[in-house]
């Protein structure tokens, strides 16, 4: 049972990540947009500096699920690198269970609070004239951030392999 809820939060990082991958495409047409209209037609989009922050965020946090399972996080291994295999599990399951796991958590939860009063109030994006609403923007950096703490649990539970041959 345990392999299967491993297997479970694996496959849903992969979805997380392919949709990363779908917002950078949509990222990179929203640029191409953006420097047609303002510099062939010279006129700038009023859209464009919010989708693209938005694309990005959500391209960053949804990827980094999938980064965890394929061991793709950038790690400092000057001392580590001389402890064998299983000393290195030993912490890590340590420093996920006491350290990583619980932070993760208490971001999620806010991240979780952010989307749910955004969505109840309307909240508009303050930063330009164009002012969309902000929950969907909240709801995905909430959904990265529980992948990313699902990933976390399963990575406690079973060592995973990086398996970059193959997408689930």
């Amino acid at each position: 049972m345990l392999k299967g809820v491993v297997r479970l939060i694996e496959r849903l990082s992969w979805v997380c990540g392919a949709a990363a991958g779908l917002a950078v495409l949509a990222l990179i047409g929203v640029m191409l947009i953006e420097v047609f209209a303002r510099y062939v037609l010279g006129k700038p989009t009023l859209w464009a500096f919010d989708v693209s922050y938005m694309l990005n965020g959500a391209a960053f946090i949804l990827a980094c699920a999938l980064a965890l399972k394929l061991n793709h996080h950038v790690t400092v291994d000057i001392v580590s690198q001389r402890f064998s295999p299983q000393v290195k599990r030993r912490i890590e399951v340590v420093a996920f269970t006491l350290l990583v796991a619980p932070a993760l958590g208490f971001i999620c939860y806010a991240a979780w609070g952010q989307f749910w009063k955004s969505w109840v109030t309307g909240e508009l994006e303050q930063v330009s004239a164009w002012r969309p609403l902000i929950w969907p923007f909240h709801l995905v950096l909430a959904t990265g951030l529980s992948a990313l703490w699902l990933q976390v649990i399963a990575r406690i539970l079973a060592p995973s392999s990086p398996d970059t041959s193959s997408m689930h």
